[in-house]
Protein backbone atom coordinates (compact mmCIF):
# COMPACT_ATOMS: atom_id res chain seq x y z
CA UNK A 1 0.00 0.00 0.00
CA UNK A 2 1.29 3.42 -1.02
CA UNK A 3 1.61 6.33 1.55
CA UNK A 4 -0.10 8.15 -1.62
CA UNK A 5 -3.15 5.95 -1.03
CA UNK A 6 -3.57 5.70 2.38
CA UNK A 7 -6.49 7.78 4.37
CA UNK A 8 -6.29 9.02 8.33
CA UNK A 9 -9.48 10.53 10.15
CA UNK A 10 -8.49 13.18 12.43
CA UNK A 11 -11.45 14.55 15.13
CA UNK A 12 -10.99 17.72 16.92
CA UNK A 13 -9.25 18.77 13.72
CA UNK A 14 -9.69 22.66 13.71
CA UNK A 15 -7.04 23.90 16.22
CA UNK A 16 -4.11 22.95 17.91
CA UNK A 17 -3.04 19.09 18.06
CA UNK A 18 -5.69 17.99 15.48
CA UNK A 19 -4.76 21.12 12.82
CA UNK A 20 -1.11 19.61 13.22
CA UNK A 21 -1.71 16.21 12.69
CA UNK A 22 -3.62 16.75 9.68
CA UNK A 23 -0.95 18.96 8.32
CA UNK A 24 1.59 16.38 9.26
CA UNK A 25 -0.57 13.34 7.72
CA UNK A 26 -1.21 15.61 4.22
CA UNK A 27 2.58 16.55 3.97
CA UNK A 28 3.28 12.74 4.02
CA UNK A 29 0.78 11.98 1.21
CA UNK A 30 -1.90 10.94 3.08
CA UNK A 31 -5.52 11.75 2.14
CA UNK A 32 -7.29 13.40 5.51
CA UNK A 33 -10.66 12.95 7.09
CA UNK A 34 -10.78 15.96 9.23
CA UNK A 35 -13.72 16.39 11.95
CA UNK A 36 -14.77 18.86 14.50
CA UNK A 37 -18.25 20.50 15.44
CA UNK A 38 -17.01 23.81 13.61
CA UNK A 39 -14.57 23.06 11.39
CA UNK A 40 -14.93 24.47 7.52
CA UNK A 41 -14.19 23.11 4.21
CA UNK A 42 -10.98 22.88 2.89
CA UNK A 43 -9.90 24.40 -0.46
CA UNK A 44 -7.67 20.84 -0.71
CA UNK A 45 -9.37 18.07 -2.90
CA UNK A 46 -7.36 15.47 -0.31
CA UNK A 47 -8.74 16.92 2.82
CA UNK A 48 -12.68 16.25 3.61
CA UNK A 49 -13.95 17.77 6.61
CA UNK A 50 -17.19 16.60 8.19
CA UNK A 51 -18.51 18.72 10.98
CA UNK A 52 -20.42 17.61 13.63
CA UNK A 53 -19.56 16.47 16.96
CA UNK A 54 -18.25 12.40 17.52
CA UNK A 55 -20.66 11.90 20.64
CA UNK A 56 -23.46 11.76 17.72
CA UNK A 57 -23.09 7.95 16.62
CA UNK A 58 -24.88 9.57 13.04
CA UNK A 59 -22.00 11.98 12.93
CA UNK A 60 -19.42 9.63 13.21
CA UNK A 61 -20.68 7.13 11.18
CA UNK A 62 -21.05 9.74 8.32
CA UNK A 63 -17.49 10.65 8.87
CA UNK A 64 -16.30 7.08 8.24
CA UNK A 65 -19.62 7.22 5.41
CA UNK A 66 -18.38 9.98 3.58
CA UNK A 67 -14.50 9.17 3.57
CA UNK A 68 -15.66 5.97 2.06
CA UNK A 69 -17.50 7.38 -0.68
CA UNK A 70 -14.69 9.98 -1.63
CA UNK A 71 -11.20 8.20 -0.72
CA UNK A 72 -12.41 4.59 -0.62
CA UNK A 73 -10.56 3.04 2.55
CA UNK A 74 -9.82 3.85 6.04
CA UNK A 75 -5.87 3.10 7.28
CA UNK A 76 -5.77 5.11 10.34
CA UNK A 77 -7.92 6.96 12.93
CA UNK A 78 -6.71 9.53 15.34
CA UNK A 79 -8.77 10.18 18.19
CA UNK A 80 -7.80 13.61 19.23
CA UNK A 81 -11.38 15.05 19.96
CA UNK A 82 -11.27 15.45 23.91
CA UNK A 83 -12.86 18.17 26.58
CA UNK A 84 -10.44 18.48 29.46
CA UNK A 85 -12.07 20.28 32.70
CA UNK A 86 -9.91 21.50 35.68
CA UNK A 87 -12.23 21.63 38.85
CA UNK A 88 -12.45 20.50 42.58
CA UNK A 89 -14.21 17.38 42.19
CA UNK A 90 -17.14 18.26 44.41
CA UNK A 91 -17.77 21.33 41.74
CA UNK A 92 -18.24 19.30 38.75
CA UNK A 93 -21.46 19.34 37.52
CA UNK A 94 -24.05 16.78 36.28
CA UNK A 95 -23.92 18.60 32.68
CA UNK A 96 -19.45 19.03 33.01
CA UNK A 97 -20.34 14.75 33.36
CA UNK A 98 -22.25 14.25 30.51
CA UNK A 99 -19.96 16.27 28.56
CA UNK A 100 -16.44 14.68 28.76
CA UNK A 101 -18.04 11.49 28.80
CA UNK A 102 -19.98 11.99 25.81
CA UNK A 103 -17.04 13.53 23.85
CA UNK A 104 -14.27 11.73 25.51
CA UNK A 105 -15.74 8.12 25.72
CA UNK A 106 -19.08 8.09 23.59
CA UNK A 107 -17.41 9.81 20.84
CA UNK A 108 -14.54 7.67 20.61
CA UNK A 109 -16.50 4.11 21.11
CA UNK A 110 -18.74 5.77 17.84
CA UNK A 111 -16.07 6.53 15.77
CA UNK A 112 -13.58 4.37 16.29
CA UNK A 113 -16.49 0.97 16.40
CA UNK A 114 -17.38 2.64 12.69
CA UNK A 115 -13.80 2.99 11.53
CA UNK A 116 -12.57 -0.35 12.91
CA UNK A 117 -15.74 -2.33 10.71
CA UNK A 118 -13.83 -1.05 7.76
CA UNK A 119 -10.34 -1.71 8.63
CA UNK A 120 -11.09 -5.34 9.38
CA UNK A 121 -12.38 -5.18 5.93
CA UNK A 122 -9.05 -4.61 4.13
CA UNK A 123 -7.19 -6.48 7.22
CA UNK A 124 -5.40 -3.50 8.11
CA UNK A 125 -5.53 -0.23 10.15
CA UNK A 126 -4.35 1.81 13.02
CA UNK A 127 -6.45 3.62 16.05
CA UNK A 128 -4.11 6.03 17.96
CA UNK A 129 -6.13 7.87 20.43
CA UNK A 130 -4.42 11.32 22.71
CA UNK A 131 -4.59 10.68 25.95
CA UNK A 132 -2.90 12.53 29.37
CA UNK A 133 0.25 11.87 31.23
CA UNK A 134 -2.57 12.69 34.40
CA UNK A 135 -3.97 9.89 34.13
CA UNK A 136 -0.59 8.13 35.43
CA UNK A 137 0.82 11.38 36.98
CA UNK A 138 -1.82 13.48 38.73
CA UNK A 139 -0.40 16.58 39.99
CA UNK A 140 -1.31 18.48 43.02
CA UNK A 141 -3.31 21.81 41.95
CA UNK A 142 -4.52 20.69 38.59
CA UNK A 143 -7.69 19.05 39.81
CA UNK A 144 -9.05 16.52 36.75
CA UNK A 145 -10.60 13.61 37.96
CA UNK A 146 -13.27 13.53 35.04
CA UNK A 147 -10.46 13.69 32.61
CA UNK A 148 -8.75 10.86 34.47
CA UNK A 149 -11.94 8.82 34.84
CA UNK A 150 -12.42 9.68 31.47
CA UNK A 151 -9.02 9.13 29.68
CA UNK A 152 -7.72 6.53 31.91
CA UNK A 153 -10.96 4.19 30.32
CA UNK A 154 -9.29 5.03 27.04
CA UNK A 155 -5.58 3.99 27.99
CA UNK A 156 -7.26 0.44 29.04
CA UNK A 157 -9.27 0.78 26.07
CA UNK A 158 -6.41 0.54 23.51
CA UNK A 159 -4.62 -2.01 25.17
CA UNK A 160 -8.00 -4.34 24.60
CA UNK A 161 -8.36 -3.16 21.27
CA UNK A 162 -4.47 -3.94 20.53
CA UNK A 163 -4.78 -7.67 21.90
CA UNK A 164 -8.55 -8.34 20.20
CA UNK A 165 -7.30 -7.12 16.75
CA UNK A 166 -3.57 -8.50 16.85
CA UNK A 167 -4.20 -10.92 14.72
CA UNK A 168 -6.38 -9.26 12.53
CA UNK A 169 -4.14 -6.40 11.26
CA UNK A 170 -5.03 -3.55 13.40
CA UNK A 171 -2.91 -1.62 15.65
CA UNK A 172 -4.09 0.12 18.41
CA UNK A 173 -2.03 3.13 20.54
CA UNK A 174 -2.15 6.17 22.74
CA UNK A 175 -0.48 9.05 23.25
CA UNK A 176 -0.60 10.62 26.79
CA UNK A 177 0.57 13.95 26.30
CA UNK A 178 1.51 16.52 29.00
CA UNK A 179 0.88 20.04 29.07
CA UNK A 180 1.31 21.49 25.34
CA UNK A 181 1.05 24.91 24.03
CA UNK A 182 -2.31 24.68 22.36
CA UNK A 183 -5.22 27.68 22.77
CA UNK A 184 -6.46 25.72 25.66
CA UNK A 185 -3.47 27.15 27.97
CA UNK A 186 -3.76 31.08 27.70
CA UNK A 187 0.00 32.66 26.99
CA UNK A 188 0.41 34.41 30.37
CA UNK A 189 0.17 30.75 32.14
CA UNK A 190 2.66 29.04 29.77
CA UNK A 191 5.78 30.40 32.24
CA UNK A 192 3.90 29.14 35.12
CA UNK A 193 2.84 25.48 33.42
CA UNK A 194 6.22 25.10 32.21
CA UNK A 195 7.37 24.81 35.83
CA UNK A 196 5.11 21.63 36.37
CA UNK A 197 6.97 19.34 33.83
CA UNK A 198 10.45 18.27 34.89
CA UNK A 199 12.45 19.71 31.60
CA UNK A 200 10.85 23.06 32.85
CA UNK A 201 8.96 23.58 29.63
CA UNK A 202 5.93 22.72 27.90
CA UNK A 203 5.35 20.40 24.98
CA UNK A 204 4.75 22.00 21.14
CA UNK A 205 1.90 20.61 19.45
CA UNK A 206 4.54 18.83 17.30
CA UNK A 207 6.37 16.88 19.95
CA UNK A 208 2.72 15.60 20.20
CA UNK A 209 2.39 14.79 16.34
CA UNK A 210 5.77 13.21 15.99
CA UNK A 211 4.85 11.18 18.52
CA UNK A 212 1.85 9.86 16.62
CA UNK A 213 3.61 9.77 13.29
CA UNK A 214 6.09 7.50 15.07
CA UNK A 215 3.60 4.97 16.43
CA UNK A 216 2.10 5.11 12.55
CA UNK A 217 5.34 4.16 11.32
CA UNK A 218 5.77 1.60 13.70
CA UNK A 219 4.35 -1.49 12.38
CA UNK A 220 5.98 -3.81 15.34
CA UNK A 221 4.22 -1.34 18.31
CA UNK A 222 0.54 -2.33 19.81
CA UNK A 223 -1.01 -1.46 22.78
CA UNK A 224 1.59 1.34 23.69
CA UNK A 225 0.86 4.32 25.60
CA UNK A 226 3.39 6.79 24.72
CA UNK A 227 4.51 9.26 26.66
CA UNK A 228 5.15 12.71 25.40
CA UNK A 229 5.28 15.00 28.88
CA UNK A 230 8.69 15.83 29.62
CA UNK A 231 9.03 13.65 31.93
CA UNK A 232 6.32 14.31 34.14
CA UNK A 233 5.26 10.00 33.69
CA UNK A 234 8.34 9.00 35.11
CA UNK A 235 8.20 11.11 38.35
CA UNK A 236 9.17 14.57 40.81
Amino acid sequence: MSIANKVAIVTGASQGIGAGLVKAFRDRGYRVIANSRSIKPSNDPDILTVAGDVADRAVAERIVREGLAKFGRIDTLVNNAGIFMLKPFTAFTAEDYAAQIGVNLTGFFNITQAAVAEMEKQGSGHLVTISTSLVDHPIDGVPSVLTSLTKGGLNAATKSLAIEYAKRGIRANAVSPGIIKTPMHAPEKHAALAGLAPVRRIGEVDDVVQAVLYLESAGFVTGEILHVDGGSSAGH
